[in-house]
């Protein structure tokens, strides 16, 4: 269950809320095609409503014993979306594979892998399709594209006006609101990412993703919101196939974040306009520097 622990706490909180809406659920089939995976993961998710007294089931017959508490639910921390459980799965598989141009994605493997229903693992695929990053073949068989240095000037000038528009808006919600606390939690994090960087620096990636991505959820605008989909599969994840002087990288890309952390607290615009270019000037070079000049044309 440790691969899909995420997968299989969101799916469950989703089915829990069913629970309001039914008095007998749907056969697994179509209990995995509502949540989004596998029968693997619905028939945990049964055993456990079983097993805490929310169902009787009898085999085809899944019968709703009592309402959902409060702490029936994981807690919403622990889980993801599904859109993000399959985002960050299908990234990893890149790194682990070598993600060059050309390598193969079978989504039936992917979302075995995962612990989804396949349906969600296309539409995953489709979305990045349009970029021209991923194209489909035959057999539920997809290929990864090369990225060309036009293609990823283009997306620093998109990401550079979207994210100073979220970093302006995040200073503007109010002290009571919770990604303060977020903020908090990533700077300490980022701390000891930073004390401990010689033995741990492989793990900013995923640090560098979660402190963007809260700072777009900022612009409450779902263009930009689903745009840093792009966003990451190319910044926080391309740029890592050289690997040449990651950890220096690293380094440095953790004090930028510490600083613009630093100015999002001080909610002075000059500071925040500041910080935010500085570091995406550096994320910029860092892309483009692990584009080879004779890398083919991502329509050839």
């Amino acid at each position: 269950m440790s691969k899909s622990n995420n997968v299989y706490k969101d799916a469950y909180n989703r089915c829990l809320r069913l629970l309001d809406e039914t008095r007998s659920l749907p056969s697994e089939p179509e209990l995995g095609a509502l949540l989004g995976v596998s029968r693997t993961t619905v028939r945990s998710i049964l055993a456990r409503m079983e097993e805490t007294g929310l169902i009787a089931w009898n085999k085809r017959a899944k019968t709703v014993l009592r309402d959902p508490h409060p702490d029936d639910f994981f807690p919403e921390e622990e889980t993801d979306t599904l859109a993000e459980i399959i985002e960050r799965s299908f990234m990893r598989r890149l790194l682990a594979g070598g993600a060059e141009a050309g390598m193969q994605i079978n989504e039936l493997e992917l979302a075995r892998e995962i612990g989804v229903g396949t349906t969600s693992v296309r539409e995953f695929l489709i979305r990045f399709s349009r970029f021209g990053l991923i194209e489909k073949r035959r057999n539920s068989h997809w290929v990864l594209k090369g990225l060309t240095r036009a293609f990823a000037l283009e997306l620093t000038e998109i990401r550079e006006m979207f994210e100073l528009r979220s970093a302006a808006a995040f200073t503007a919600l109010p002290q009571d609101s919770p990604v303060w606390g977020d903020l908090d939690r990533l700077e300490g994090e980022h701390r000891v990412l930073a004390r401990e960087i010689a033995t741990r620096f492989n793990e900013f990636s995923e640090l560098d993703e979660r402190l963007h991505r809260l700072i777009h959820r900022a612009s409450r605008n779902r263009f930009i919101v689903d745009f840093y989909d792009v966003i990451a599969m190319i910044f926080h994840y391309h740029y890592q196939w050289n690997k040449a002087q990651e950890r220096e990288r690293n380094e440095i890309a953790i004090g930028e974040h510490l600083a613009y952390i630093e100015a999002l607290k001080s909610r002075d615009l000059g500071k925040v306009d500041a910080a935010c270019r500085r570091h995406l000037k550096s994320a910029r070079q860092t892309l483009l520097t692990s584009i080879p000049e004779s890398r083919p044309s991502q329509n050839s």
